[in-house]
């Protein structure tokens, strides 16, 4: 039975950093559709990166364009994801997924075979 877990969420100040990482186990998330969501409260939860396989150029929601970078790290079965310039508004938790079920891969699939418990990112300013 595949399974994800986050970490690396946390607090930080506006205009910060912070590094989310994925780990894999019990499952290969080489070459396969996988991202990284975000919700936030009384809001839905929408993609913010993703990429279809390991070759694939990733995908980001225009919010988080240019501060926000997937990467996979495959020896490792693991993706993170930098986030860079914090703002407020990425206050949220953030949840990482593989797998999509659906027939595409893109940041409004939300049928993924696997999926983190979620990591809490606060951001203040």
């Amino acid at each position: 039975q595949g399974q994800l877990v986050e970490s690396g969420g946390g607090s930080g100040q506006a205009g910060g950093s912070l590094r989310l990482a994925c780990a894999a186990s019990g499952v290969s998330i080489r070459n396969v559709c996988m991202g990284w969501f975000r919700q936030a409260p009384g809001k839905e939860r929408e993609g913010v990166a993703i990429r279809n396989s390991g070759g694939s150029r990733p995908v980001y929601a225009d919010s988080v364009k240019g501060r926000f970078t997937i990467s996979q790290d495959n020896p490792k079965n693991t993706i993170a994801l930098q986030i860079d310039s914090l703002k407020p508004e990425d206050t949220a938790m953030y949840y990482c997924a593989a797998f999509t079920l659906d027939a595409s891969c893109t940041l409004t699939s939300r049928n993924f075979r696997y999926w983190g418990q979620g990591t809490q990112v606060t951001v203040s300013s």
